[in-house]
């Protein structure tokens, strides 16, 4: 309390009083002068505090250019759980003590006899915002005070989903981006290229103070969307730098493009344009596929040898879950009438020298015949 009324009005009435001497009348002008010129030229230095929800904050509360004797400094706070003005901590010369029970996140940083009263609170959360008055008591002249307001910045919980995507022709939502209990309100952003698609942003308020933003992307779901990346960003003054969610858009569909392709001489794979990807069954026209002769493995056929019984029509089939689709065929014909016609022509040339090797000797036999001296020669060669 301020005790400079007081003082003029009995200085007042001193003045009336005749019986007053006019030395005591001039020491107490002097002493009403000296205490108010004090008063005016004291200060409680306090400022404003900003902290993010969970952290510690210091509030600041320093006296400063007074010679008057500090009995007492008084903490108030006014917050979101009490809503009215409440005595919660009282430092003095000896000591310090909580009011009103204790919360044992404060705690007195300040010093007594340099006349600083500042606190630390820890693990600061909603329920302390508000304003803490920070009141030093003097002798003579009274209470001295500031306000200090705590301000809390809440993180938002962030979250990027994408739907569940089928090809159609129709908008859907492809994407939602989630920044829930920011304080203050989290801005929310998409980073999208090239895609043509369309953003939604809405927000909710929240009786603890806390907003909640969601955006969502609208579009076609298409083949040429599937795979795309987006990003969504989210800025807030609770969070130390913008926070980037990336996204890969998924869009299922069943199996398209379905074909056949040649990886060497005697392999070939089956290839299709599917979400999720496909499997292939291979299989040969009005008949099974060989025991022997071809190896499968996954979307891959491989001949490991070549023989007539693999002639046919082969053919595959892409399939998951959304459809199934045949794709290319291919026409196997293993062609071995060259080796065919090379054993023909061995076989003929064979029999030719046989029957020519025949003529011979049967004309040589002949001839001996009619001659007598061929049996005189026993032991002459043929050849």
């Amino acid at each position: 309390m301020d005790p400079r009324p007081f003082l003029l009005s009995i200085m007042g009435n001193f003045f009336l009083n005749r019986h007053f001497s006019v030395s005591c009348r001039l020491l107490l002008v002097l002493s009403v002068t000296l205490m108010s010129r004090n008063s005016e030229a004291l200060q409680v230095i306090g400022g404003s505090a900003t902290v993010v929800k969970g952290e510690t904050a210091i509030l600041p509360c320093k006296l400063i250019e007074t010679s008057e004797t500090l009995t007492q400094i008084t903490w108030q706070r006014r917050t979101r759980e009490k809503p009215k003005n409440d005595n919660f901590f009282i430092i003095q010369s000896d000591g310090h003590q909580y009011v009103n029970g204790p919360d044992n996140r404060f705690k007195f940083i300040g010093s007594f006899s340099d006349k600083n009263g500042s606190l630390q609170l820890s693990n600061v959360q909603l329920k302390d915002e508000g304003s803490y008055t920070c009141i030093f008591t003097l002798f003579p002249s009274g209470n001295h005070k500031t306000e200090i307001p705590l301000n809390l910045l809440v993180p938002p919980v962030t979250s990027l989903k994408g739907d569940n995507l089928t090809l159609g022709t129709g908008e859907v939502s492809l994407a939602t981006c989630t920044a829930a209990g920011s304080k203050p309100p989290s801005e929310v952003t998409w980073l999208t290229g090239t895609l043509a698609v369309r953003v939604t942003t809405n927000s909710t308020q929240h009786d603890n103070g806390t907003m909640t933003t969601t955006s969502s992307l609208f579009g076609v779901p298409t083949t040429e969307m599937n795979n795309q990346s987006v990003q969504c960003v989210i800025t807030t003054a609770g969070l130390p730098e913008k926070q980037v969610l990336p996204l890969t858009i998924q869009v299922h569909f069943p199996p398209i493009d379905v074909m056949i392709i040649q990886r060497s001489e005697d392999s070939y794979e089956c290839v299709a344009n599917a979400n999720p990807e496909a499997n292939f069954i291979w299989s040969r026209s009005d008949q099974s596929l060989p025991e022997s002769g071809i190896k499968v493995q996954g979307s891959t056929l491989q001949f490991v040898r070549k023989t007539s019984d693999l002639n046919g029509l082969y053919q595959c089939e892409a399939v998951n879950r959304y459809g199934r689709k045949h794709g290319g065929q291919m026409h196997v014909y293993m062609d071995f009438g060259s080796y065919i016609i090379g054993w023909i022509l061995f076989g003929l040339l064979l029999f030719m020298n046989i029957v020519a090797f025949s003529v011979w000797y049967l004309r040589k036999h002949n001839k001996c015949r009619s001659r007598d001296n061929c049996r005189k020669e026993p032991n002459s060669s043929i050849f």
